[in-house]
C-alpha cells in the first residue's frame, strides 16, 4: 500500500518590473506499507492493497514582492564587514603580543 500526502500552497511572486506571476508551492510526503495477502486471506488486518493520494490546498497566499535595497544599506553592510575584520585582527593581534611577552619574560627568568 502506497500513500502520498500532497500539499498545495498559491504563490504570487511580484516582479520589479510590477509583472505579477501566479503560480503554487507543492510538498509531498510518501508512506510505503507491505500488505501480506496471506495475512488477508485467513481474514487478519493487513490493510487495504492500492494507492491512495490526500490533496491539501492551503487557503492562505504566499506573496513574495522583489525590492532593491538602497545605496546607503549596501555602504552600512560594507562598513559592518570591514569593522569586524579589523575587531577580529586586533584580538588576534593582542593574543600573540601578550603570548609573546609572557614567553619572554619565561626566557628572562630563565624558566623555559
Amino acid at each position: 500500500m502506497r500513500q502520498y500526502f500532497t500539499q498545495i500552497v498559491p504563490m504570487r511572486y511580484k516582479k520589479l518590473n510590477e509583472e505579477v506571476m501566479l503560480s503554487n508551492q507543492y510538498s509531498v510526503t510518501h508512506h510505503h506499507k507491505h500488505i501480506d495477502l496471506n495475512k488477508a486471506a485467513r481474514g487478519e488486518q493487513s490493510g487495504l492493497p492500492g494507492m491512495f493520494v490526500t490533496y491539501e490546498i492551503s487557503p492562505l497566499m504566499v506573496e513574495v514582492t522583489e525590492h532593491r535595497r538602497s545605496f546607503t544599506h549596501f555602504l552600512t553592510g560594507v562598513c559592518a564587514i570591514v569593522g569586524g575584520v579589523f575587531t577580529v585582527a586586533g584580538i588576534i593581534d593582542s593574543f600573540v603580543y601578550n603570548s609573546y611577552r609572557a614567553f619572554q619574560k619565561k626566557l628572562e627568568l630563565g624558566k623555559s
